[in-house]
């Protein structure tokens, strides 16, 4: 396990790069799929990182808890590699439910993990529908606990995202995620 820090280059009110991935439950999604949404939630996540894992249950939260808000998984990791990475175990998770966010999506290819410039399991990117396009109003942790035995006393997620539903500004410090770096295929 190599422990990395989030470092995108994506800038406050960049548009979301676009995507078109398969998910867990064998759809295909776009970022169109959530034009509904007021805001969307993009975690580059996996099922075996202890940290990714130990924000499942907050991830899940979200999800039920805001309805106008899509949270998205993608699990870019190296499935060869890293069998519990694989559609068939991340189908698993959701059909346990151990994953419940709208979409767990596959980027098998790992290039929408690079188009993000994700580099760590969890990476959240926090986007704001403005007329129509996805903007990025937050990059960074989900909350304050930086180890998975860590109990969370901040959630800086909900914060920016009750801020989005608000119509008022993200006024947070974009402090980088950590977690187990992603898995690449060339590496």
């Amino acid at each position: 396990m190599v422990l990395k820090e989030s470092d995108s280059e994506l800038a406050a009110g960049d548009a979301a790069p676009a995507f078109e991935l398969e998910g867990a439950d064998g759809d295909t999604y776009t970022l169109e799929s959530f034009a509904d949404n007021e805001a969307l939630l993009v975690v580059f996540t996996c099922n075996h990182c202890p940290y990714a894992k130990a924000k499942f249950e907050l991830l899940n939260e979200v999800a039920a808890e805001y309805d106008d808000v899509a949270v998205v998984g993608i699990n870019p990791n190296d499935a060869d590699e890293y069998p519990d990475d694989s559609v068939e175990k991340m189908r698993e998770y959701v059909e346990d439910g151990t994953i419940q966010y709208d979409a767990y999506l596959r980027d098998g290819s790992q290039d929408v993990a690079r188009a993000y410039g994700a580099v760590c399991t969890p990476d959240p990117f926090l986007f704001e529908n403005a007329g129509g396009e996805f903007q990025l109003v937050y990059q960074g942790r989900l909350d304050d606990a930086l180890n998975p035995d860590d109990e969370p006393t901040r959630f800086h997620i909900r914060e920016a995202i009750d801020a989005v539903l608000a119509g008022e500004a993200v006024d947070l410090e974009w402090q980088p995620s950590q977690g187990c770096s992603i898995k690449w295929t060339d590496e």
